[in-house]
């Protein structure tokens, strides 16, 4: 049974391969492995990687640490040797199949060994950023129910007194001595053996992961995936970054993410890629590049912040290896996109997902490209467009086809408290993202659909109006969202952050929004903009606009996001009266 489950698997990402290239045909001929036992660590990483002669001392992880100069690097024989190690350690400290286990890690070997070992285990993984609060660490822990901690050093501090006596800690070096007797040392681990032997089958609805959602609007939801989902579902993931054996890939993201399990664990390692790691003090585009051409990477994922950071460098000057290049977390403006196709030749493609799944929707290698769009459905995933009312429509909520064309790659649903699922049920998925789709079955993202709002009856999507704002020179980073009008119900306002060196004065105001005005139809104009030192933002990176609209209906003033303002009113040079009467 489980080398059959392993041939199915096989068989499904060597169909991905062979039609990288080939939308057409690997959409219409992909078909999801079976749902049959099947553990991806034990089955996949260890025979068909650790094992094969053709892959096995092929560099699995590396790391490069910009701030020590140091790179490690580990093989997928001996990432398969040291996970053993390390499921028999926690094994020996009482840890079994279905406990929770938080990690709390940076890009550290332990954190890609402690995932394959917590599969092989049936550990089920609680990912969590090392940027978090002790409280939010501390409603992890909770809601989470974790049974077992995983931190380095710098991280003990935060994690003192928010969990019983029963919590059991483990500590991995990194230079921070812990101050409490009751963490276990991580690199006790690697005395033990590295044959391991799993206490069972793993089922393929059997629970992996357990992911807190980013809560832009909302407190975070926890969303549950299984051995089938994240594994096996991130073949579409593979396909869209257009992954091929034996790659050095590159994924800008930041662990404690389902970013991270896309692009820097599942996708590269179905393809048999290794995962490249570029660790930095302080984020710096000079330092990426350059260490982007000392290691050859020929696929990078990057965020939009990435992107639009790295254009400002001198990108013709840069030798690259690069085959693939794409972007995910929010759509891209097509100046960057411009950009880097004038400087590598190369086209940014679009890719759309969520916590919730693995890639749905993306501009796949070799494809046409159009400017805006995120892209077709990927092989494996039925997508309709439905209105609010459930019916077919041409702009809508992006919704996945459930029943016989359930896609792997959707999470077995929102865990409550109780342990309780829920929203997968039903006849359709809805993720609560607005796109429209063209007569050539491209999306193109319209905003969330807390986010989208109404002008003079129109809708209005706050990325259309934030892409042209990010094409002003002076402009790094904004959100729009709707304040108050008497005659429209609401109209446009910009929260702007200007670049290094621009001043939040009147001229700057005033050439943002000319700049927009020729731009944007007169009902999307943009009618005031406040120039702020920063956009709250939730811990993975993504704008709050729920909270700037608070702030707008409640009329706070005292804020560390609230800056300098000015309306479209106080400007007579941009012919405000002719163009209402026009909007």
């Amino acid at each position: 049974m489980r080398r059959l489950s392993t041939e199915n698997f096989k068989n499904a990402r060597d169909f991905l391969l062979q039609h990288r290239e080939d939308y057409t045909v690997a959409k219409a001929g992909f078909v999801w492995p079976e749902a049959l036992p099947f553990n991806w660590a034990l089955d996949w990483f260890d025979v068909e990687l650790a094992s094969n002669p053709q892959s096995r001392d092929q560099t699995a992880l590396w790391i490069v640490d910009t701030a020590t100069g140091t790179e490690i690097r580990q093989s997928f024989a001996g990432l398969s040797r040291r996970s053993n190690q390390v499921a028999n350690y926690l094994r020996s400290l009482g840890l079994k199949r279905g406990d929770h286990l938080l990690v709390l890690l940076g890009n550290v070997p332990a954190l890609w060994e402690v995932m394959l070992s917590a599969m092989k285990l049936g550990i089920i993984v609680i990912p969590a950023t090392t940027l978090l609060t002790a409280d939010e660490l501390s409603d992890r822990l909770e809601r989470g129910c974790a049974r077992a901690v995983l931190a380095t050093g710098d991280q003990l501090l935060k994690c003192e007194g928010l969990a019983g006596g029963n919590v059991l800690r483990i500590q991995v070096p990194n230079g921070h001595a812990a101050e409490s007797s009751n963490w276990h040392d991580y690199n006790e681990a690697f005395t033990q053996s590295s044959d391991f032997t799993p206490d069972g089958e793993t089922q393929p609805h059997d629970p992996l992961l357990l992911y807190f959602t980013s809560g832009t609007t909302a407190k975070p939801k926890l969303v549950r995936h299984s051995h089938r989902s994240y594994p096996v579902g991130s073949l579409s993931t593979m396909y869209w970054v257009g992954l091929q054996p034996a790659d050095i890939h590159l994924n800008v993201s930041s662990p404690g993410w389902a970013k991270h399990a896309w692009s820097s664990f599942f996708a590269p390692w179905n393809a048999g890629a290794t995962v490249l790691v570029i660790n930095q003090p302080a984020f710096s585009a000079k330092v990426l590049l350059a260490q982007m051409q000392h290691c050859a990477v020929t696929t990078l994922c990057a965020p939009p912040t990435v992107w639009r950071m790295l254009i400002q460098e001198d990108l013709k000057a840069c030798k690259m290896s690069l085959r693939e290049v794409v972007g995910a977390g929010e759509p891209l403006n097509p100046e960057v996109i411009d950009q880097v196709r004038e400087a590598w030749g190369l086209t940014i493609r679009d890719g759309y997902g969520q916590t919730e799944t693995t890639a749905q929707v993306a501009n796949s290698p070799a494809q046409m490209v159009k400017s805006g769009a995120m892209g077709r459905p990927l092989p494996g995933y039925e997508v309709v467009i439905l209105d609010g009312d459930g019916h077919a429509a041409q702009e809508g909520e992006v919704c996945l086809m459930l029943g016989d064309k359930h896609p792997a790659g959707l999470m077995q649903g929102y865990q409550g408290q109780d342990g309780a699922l829920t929203g997968t049920d039903g006849t359709v998925y809805r993720t609560g993202d607005v796109a429209y789709q063209d007569e050539d079955g491209y999306l193109h993202f319209v905003g969330r659909a807390d986010d989208v709002f109404k002008c003079s009856d129109y809708r209005i999507s706050p990325f259309e109006l934030e892409s042209v704002l990010l094409e002003h020179d002076a402009v790094t980073e904004a959100a729009v969202i709707p304040v108050d009008d008497p005659i429209r119900l609401s109209v446009p306002k910009a929260y702007i952050l200007l670049r290094a060196g621009e001043e939040p004065t009147r001229e700057t105001a005033l050439s943002v929004l000319q700049y927009t005005n020729e731009r944007l139809a007169p009902f999307k104009r943009i009618r005031s903009v406040e120039f702020v030192r920063e956009l709250p933002k939730t811990i993975s990176g993504k704008i709050r606009r729920v909270q700037l609209r608070r702030f707008e209906r409640e009329g706070v003033q005292d804020d560390v996001f609230r800056g300098v303002a000015f309306c479209e009113t106080e400007f007579p040079e941009l012919s405000v009266g002719r163009n209402r009467a026009r909007a």
